[in-house]
């Protein structure tokens, strides 16, 4: 049993290594359903203990009320800390006052109900999914009048008393996502968030707390996730007195959500995690928790593909694409996707968005016979799309210009040139999954890159009333219902998600891709410090990384073969450069790599990964993976030897008495491995910049 009864009104839910202990602390007429305890996994006898002794709060004069540990910290009575519900009811009441109901008790799940005397039910659930405990909020409007719901988070998440408290997130921008961020929790309120309708470029829905004392593989760490990808908002609090909470939920400051009687609204799960073991560990087991319970194909090995957008960019057409297939097929690519430019009057960004039929002038025989030479080539087949977006120069949008977000007499900007479609309409859905079943029947698809290039602007629903701010949770509901429908009725079709690059990136998205686009910068030492940062919870099997020319076309650095494919190599491979342009001597050394990225790609996609040391893309850095009994060292050197010092790179969470083999028959112990560690030519040996090697290792006895 996962969630177990510690007390009259307690329970626990538990995982293997952690226990997080929460239950009824009524206050007057005031129920407060609030959180005990979150630490190491204690006895079961052990755990009521922590209930027993829990200091109760105040509530006479000026003392502080503690609201920060309630489970859904509400906009009523005496409190004062951040707000995880906030209520407006009919005549402008916006105090919340629950009263306890019942308790939903299953193995693995509860449901703690509350009422407010106006009307609203409360729906408290708390799920445990391996080390992960889920927790999301039901809202019932049972009342006679409509309600109005501000903030409407999933829960709060107290973190235990410390002496200090030092935070872990990513930010950055297009070509610069998930760059990692790693300072004091100050005190007050410290908020990520979007306001973007996706999960954005700037910010990921994740928080990791710790004591200021942790590191890659020492140290309590406690891990904050929102499995959303629309607009969000994270909020840390740090009181003066010391106590922090974590809310998180969907939504942003200004949209609000209106319920009519009989309405329900169901929020994104938070994910909470508790690990010792440091930053590394929280990371694995965020990476198990997505294999074994988000991800739809987690343990399929992710095919190496070849994509044509760098290559061509717009110009598209079939005997071109017909000749990258060959000679992507030559060095053992497996998928071949064709990017923008393939559909309607699409020859530039400026038109044919929304017009998803093949041009005519540049495919007059439709996709079939380029399709028909990909699979004849032995490869898969795949097509880009972005359908949730429009050219206002478009037969699609001359047809149907009430479709896109916008509000009556007002602008409707254009970014990109493109405008976006609103997935809460019915019509819009329903036009998306015609035509998207509709090619993969047709084309026999294996493969979609889902692209959305634009975040929204004027997200105005006219047609919806009172209920038009809906508009920020049901695009994305409407865009997750469509995935669903594709991939119920083509269970062989598997697609990536992409937003202008890593601006989707989560744990939503990812309940119904197989893997996300990590950033459009291909830039092999950029996507150094991009990977490390997607790496804190996503894992490798679902980080799409392609190897491009050089100079890289957005950079305009020159960064060698090698390199270049080692870096993609710790994710998803995929080429993406200009094949008719390189040399033999690329073309072999390509084909080389791609049959070793093959020979080690069980162990990379599903191995448990360790960040090994160093500043990726400026200093020697190596990242690890291990998988039954196979290990994997991906080593880099951006700078030749003189300027950055490492030589040796100690290998983790090896067997300690194991002995491990490498190709060349050199063998170590495990132990020898962890602690006097590997010299690599890559790190030891003075050379040019940009060096890299993959080392593998088997494990022969122990």
């Amino acid at each position: 049993m996962n969630i177990l009864r510690v007390g009259d009104s307690a329970w626990a839910a538990v995982t293997k290594s952690s226990a997080f202990v929460f239950g009824l602390e009524a206050a007057g007429e005031d129920s407060r359903v609030v959180q005990w305890y979150w630490g190491p996994r204690l006895p079961d006898e052990a755990l009521a203990e922590v209930v027993r002794q829990a200091p109760r709060r105040i509530h006479s004069g000026f003392h502080d009320p503690r609201d920060v540990d309630e489970l859904l910290p509400v906009e009523g009575g005496a409190r004062w800390g951040v707000p995880s519900l906030q209520v407006t009811y009919e005549g402008g009441v916006r105090s919340v006052e629950l009263t306890f109901a019942e308790a939903v008790v299953s193995d693995s799940e509860i449901e703690l109900v509350l009422r407010d005397p106006l009307g609203l039910r409360v729906g408290l659930h708390v799920r445990v999914a391996s080390e992960v405990v889920e927790r999301w909020v039901s809202l019932t409007n049972e009342g006679e009048h409509a309600v109005r719901l501000g903030r409407v988070d999933s829960g709060s998440w107290v973190i235990p008393e410390r002496a200090g408290y030092r935070y872990t997130g990513v930010a950055g921008a297009w070509a610069q996502e998930t760059q990692l961020h790693r300072a004091e929790l100050a005190v007050g309120e410290t908020t990520f968030t979007s306001r973007t309708g996706t999960t954005s470029h700037r910010a990921n829905p994740w928080i990791m707390i710790d004591a200021g004392d942790a590191t890659e593989e020492l140290g309590e760490v406690w891990s904050v996730a929102l499995a959303w990808s629309g607009s969000w908002r994270l909020t840390a609090q740090r009181r003066p007195e010391g106590d922090v909470a974590v809310t998180a939920g969907f939504g942003h400051d200004g949209p609000t959500w209106h319920l009519a009687p009989g309405e329900s609204l169901l929020t994104p799960p938070v994910l909470g995690l508790r690990t010792c073991g440091g930053y590394g560990a929280a990371s694995r087991a965020w990476h198990d928790y997505a294999r074994h319970h988000v991800l739809p194909t987690p343990f399929e090995e992710r095919p190496v593909l070849y994509n044509s957008w760098e290559a061509t960019w717009f110009d598209v057409h079939e005997e071109g694409q017909i000749e990258l297939a060959r000679r992507a097929a030559d060095l053992g690519v497996e998928l071949f996707v064709v990017d923008d430019g393939w559909f309607g009057g699409r020859v530039d960004d400026r038109r044919g968005l929304g017009d998803w039929w093949p041009n005519p002038d540049r495919f007059p025989r439709g996709l079939s016979k380029l399709f028909d030479t990909v699979r004849e080539l032995g490869m898969r087949a795949g097509l880009w799309v972005e359908p949730e977006m429009v050219n206002p120069d478009s037969d699609l949008y001359r047809e149907h210009p009430d479709w896109v977000l916008h509000y009556p007499g007002r602008r409707r900007d254009t970014l990109r040139h493109q405008l976006v479609l609103n997935y809460g309409r019915a019509d819009v859905r329903e036009w998306a999954i015609g035509w998207l079943s509709g090619l993969v029947s047709e084309y026999g698809l294996d493969y979609f890159k889902w692209d959305m290039n634009r975040s929204f602007t004027q997200a105005g629903w006219p047609d919806a009333g009172e209920r038009a701010d809906l508009l920020w949770i049901e695009h994305t509901r409407g865009v997750y219902a469509v995935l669903d429908t594709l991939r119920e009725r083509h269970p062989g079709l598997r697609i990536e998600s992409c937003s202008g690059g890593g601006g989707r990136v989560d744990f939503g998205i990812l309940r119904r891709t197989d893997e996300v686009w990590t950033s459009d910068n291909t830039d092999a030492r950029d996507r150094q410090a991009i990977q490390e940062g997607y790496s804190y919870l996503y894992p490798a099997c679902a980080m799409s990384a392609w190897v491009t020319d050089s100079p890289n076309p957005h950079t305009r650095r020159e960064v060698p073969l090698a390199y270049r494919f080692h870096m993609a190599m710790a994710g998803a491979l995929g080429i993406g450069g200009d094949l008719t342009r390189w040399s033999a001597e690329e073309l072999e050394q390509a084909r080389s790599l791609v049959a070793a990225y093959k020979a080690v790609r069980p162990v990379i996609q599903h191995g448990r990964l360790h960040r090994l040391a160093g500043d990726p893309g400026i200093t020697a850095s190596a990242v690890q993976y291990s998988h039954e009994d196979r290990v994997v060292v991906l080593a880099y050197n951006p700078f030749a030897l003189a300027k950055r010092p490492p030589r040796r790179v100690r290998l983790a969470g090896l067997d300690p008495s194991a002995i491990y083999e490498s190709a060349e028959g050199e063998r170590w112990h495990g132990q020898t491995l962890m602690s006097h560690g590997l010299e690599l030519p890559t790190w030891f040996i003075a050379g040019p910049d940009y060096r890299s090697e993959m080392v593998v290792l088997r494990r022969v006895s122990g």
